[in-house]
C-alpha cells in the first residue's frame, strides 16, 4: 500500500550499498557460526579425533543474573526485648506529695517515687538518667534490640513517677529479656565509683524474686565489665566493699521484677570530681556504651 499523497512524504531512496552490506553481514555471521560448529566437531582427546563419534557437546545453560536484595546480617540483640528504667521524673519535684503515697513493694510499703538527688551546681539526678538512658537506646537499637521505656520525660497523664511499683510491671509486661534501672547517687564528699545494685532472694506479698536472681546477677556483673571497660571508673569505694556489686531486698523496682533486673549508680553527685564526670556530655555517651557493652554480653550468653 502506497503512503504517498497529500500529508506524506515520499521514502527516502534507498542506498545501493545497503543490499551488499546486508548480505555481507549474513555471510560474516553463518561463516562464524560455522567456524564455532566446525570447532565443536574436531575438538578431540589429543588425537585429532572427534569425541562421541563427532557429536556436538552439550551446551551448559547459563544461570540468569541474580538480582535479589543482599540478605541483611543479622544483629546481635536482634529478636532481643530491653527496657530501660531512668530512675525518677524531672516532674517529681512539682509533685512531692503524690510521689510520697506508699505502695506495697512485697516485704513493706514504700513511697511512689523520690525527687532524686543533684549536683552541687543544680544538675539533677532525673536529667542525668534521662540523657544517658536516651544515649543507650539509640546504642542498643543500633544493635537491633527493641527498647522500651518506663518514662521519657513524656507522660501525658501524670507529670511524674511512675511509682516504683508500676516500673516492674512495664518491664514484667514487655517479657523483657534485660531491665536496667539507671540512677546516680547522692552520697558525701570522697563517696566515689559506681555500683551496680541486684536483687536479693525475695519471697514475700507480692515479690518472688528467686527466679531472677542468678540471671540478674549475671547481667550486673556483665553491665560492670562492660561500665569499666568503657568509662575507665573505678568501683564504688564507700558500698560493696570494692567489688561494684550490692545485692538490696528494699527497692520495689527489683522486689517485684519477674525478668532480669538491675540497677546501677553511675556515680556519686555530691562528690566534685564523680560530678565532673557526670555533667559531661562526652562521659555520659562512654557510659551509655558501658551499659550497652554489658547487656550485649549478657543476652549473647542468655
Amino acid at each position: 500500500m502506497s503512503y504517498a499523497g497529500p500529508g506524506f512524504e515520499p521514502p527516502p531512496p534507498r542506498s545501493p550499498l545497503r543490499r551488499p552490506l546486508a548480505v555481507a553481514l549474513t555471510v560474516l555471521v553463518l561463516g562464524a557460526t560455522g567456524g564455532w560448529f566446525v570447532w565443536g566437531a574436531v575438538a578431540d582427546d589429543g588425537k585429532g579425533r572427534a569425541e562421541s563419534g563427532g557429536v556436538l557437546p552439550a551446551l551448559s545453560p547459563i544461570e540468569p543474573p541474580d538480582f535479589s536484595a543482599p540478605s541483611r546480617p543479622a544483629t546481635p540483640l536482634e529478636g532481643k526485648v530491653v527496657v530501660i528504667d531512668p530512675g525518677h521524673n524531672p516532674g517529681n519535684f512539682k509533685h512531692t506529695a503524690e510521689i510520697a503515697r506508699k505502695v506495697n513493694i512485697g516485704t513493706n510499703s514504700k513511697e511512689c517515687d523520690t525527687t532524686g538527688t543533684a549536683t552541687n551546681s543544680g544538675y539533677t539526678e532525673a536529667e542525668f538518667t534521662l540523657d544517658v538512658a536516651r544515649r543507650l537506646r539509640t546504642v542498643l537499637e543500633r544493635e537491633g534490640a527493641t527498647v522500651k521505656f518506663t518514662q521519657d520525660g513524656d507522660r501525658s497523664d501524670y507529670a511524674f513517677g511512675p511509682c516504683v511499683d508500676e516500673r516492674a510491671r512495664i518491664g514484667n509486661a514487655a517479657h523483657a529479656d534485660a531491665v536496667v534501672s539507671i540512677h546516680a547517687d547522692g552520697s558525701t564528699q570522697g563517696n566515689r565509683g559506681f555500683h551496680v545494685i541486684l536483687p536479693g532472694a525475695v519471697h514475700e506479698g507480692a515479690a518472688d524474686t528467686r527466679p531472677i536472681v542468678a540471671s540478674s546477677r549475671l547481667l550486673g556483673v556483665d553491665i560492670k565489665a562492660g561500665f569499666i571497660s568503657e568509662t575507665g571508673s573505678a568501683p564504688s569505694n564507700y558500698i560493696g566493699g570494692g567489688t561494684g556489686l550490692d545485692t538490696r531486698t528494699d527497692l520495689g523496682g527489683l522486689n517485684l521484677s519477674t525478668v532480669p533486673k538491675v540497677f546501677i549508680e553511675c556515680g556519686n553527685m555530691r562528690d566534685s570530681k564523680d560530678a565532673a564526670l557526670l555533667t559531661s556530655g562526652t562521659w555520659r555517651q562512654e557510659a551509655a556504651q558501658g551499659i550497652s557493652e554489658g547487656i550485649v554480653s549478657f543476652l549473647r550468653g542468655s
